[in-house]
C-alpha cells in the first residue's frame, strides 16, 4: 500500500478577502498612528488654551479662505502659517496688512479691522492659536527692559549695515522691485519693528537671534526711535523729507542750476 501525503485544501475566496481586508485595516491604523505622532500641529488642536480657542474662531472667520483650514496655506491665495509664530500675526494683523482685501504684489498697510482694546484682544487670540498650532518666533515679553538698556549709537551702525539699503538712511522707506516697496519706519511701533525682524514679511529677510541678538534688535529699535522723534536733527536747515542733508543738497543743486540757467538767458538777452 502506498501512503499519499494529504493535500492542503486551498483557502476559500471569502477567507482570502477577509485576510486582505484585515491587513489593509491594520496598515491604515499604523499609518494613522505614525501620522498623528509626527503631526504635533494637528494633535495640538485638541489641547488649545482658551485664548487659542477664541483665536481659532477668529481665524476661521477671517483667515481660513486664504490660509486653509489647518493653516497649511491655499495655493495661489495664501502661504502656510505653520511655523511663522505669533510674531507674524502681531505684525500682519496689528498693522492692518491682514486680512488682505485682494491679491497684490505686496500687502499694503491700512487701518486694522479692529481698534483699541478689541484689536489687542484679536491679535493676542489669533497669535496664541497660530503659536500653539505650529510654533515659531515670538516678540519677547522683556522687550521694554531690552529697550531700556539699548544703545542707539550701536543701533545706528547696525541699521546702516542691515536695513538702510531698503528702508533708506533716515528710515523713510523706498521702492523695491516687482511692484513692492520697503515701508517707512518713522511711525511704526517698537513691537511691530521687532516682530518684522523675526517674521521677515514680503522681501524683508528674517533676522533670527543667530543673525541679530535680541539686544542688537533692541539697539536698532532705539536708533529708529531717535529718528521718529520730531526733535531729532538730521542736519541741514529744512530737513526735507526727513532724510538728512543729502536731500537738501540735491534740492539746492537743482534750484541753483535752474537759477544759473535763467540768469544766463537774461544776461544774454540784455547783451
Amino acid at each position: 500500500m502506498t501512503s499519499e501525503t494529504p493535500r492542503r485544501r486551498p483557502r476559500s475566496r471569502g477567507r482570502r478577502r477577509l485576510g486582505a481586508s484585515l491587513k489593509l485595516v491594520g496598515a491604515l491604523l499604523l499609518a494613522g498612528f505614525v501620522y498623528t505622532a509626527f503631526a504635533p500641529g494637528l494633535a495640538a488642536q485638541d489641547q488649545l488654551s482658551p485664548t487659542a480657542v477664541e483665536g481659532k474662531q477668529l481665524y476661521e472667520n477671517n483667515c481660513i479662505s486664504c490660509h486653509g483650514s489647518n493653516a497649511q496655506g491655499v495655493e495661489g491665495r495664501g502661504p502656510s502659517l505653520i511655523g511663522v509664530g505669533a510674531a507674524a500675526v502681531e505684525f500682519q494683523v496689528g498693522t492692518g496688512r491682514m486680512p488682505m482685501a485682494r491679491q497684490e504684489a505686496q500687502a499694503p498697510q491700512k487701518p486694522p479691522l479692529w481698534e483699541g482694546e478689541e484689536l489687542e484682544r484679536v491679535v493676542a487670540a489669533i497669535s496664541a492659536y497660530i503659536q500653539e498650532l505650529g510654533g515659531g518666533p515670538e516678540v519677547p515679553d522683556n522687550l521694554p527692559a531690552l529697550l531700556a538698556n539699548a544703545d542707539p549709537a550701536v543701533g545706528g551702525e547696525l541699521y546702516r549695515i542691515n536695513c538702510s539699503s531698503c528702508h533708506a538712511y533716515g528710515g523713510g522707506g523706498g521702492p523695491l522691485s516687482s511692484g513692492s516697496d520697503a515701508p517707512s519706519l518713522l511711525e511704526t511701533s517698537e513691537r511691530h519693528i521687532y516682530a518684522a525682524m523675526l517674521h521677515g514679511p514680503q522681501n524683508m529677510p528674517v533676522f533670527g537671534d543667530n543673525q541679530l541678538t535680541p539686544e542688537e534688535k533692541a539697539d536698532i529699535i532705539a536708533y529708529l526711535q531717535t529718528l521718529q522723534s520730531e526733535e531729532t536733527d538730521r542736519g541741514g536747515l529744512f530737513d526735507l523729507g526727513r532724510y538728512g542733508p543729502s536731500t537738501e543738497g540735491m534740492a539746492i543743486f537743482l534750484v541753483g542750476i535752474v537759477a544759473l540757467t535763467l540768469a544766463s538767458l537774461w544776461i544774454a538777452g540784455k547783451s
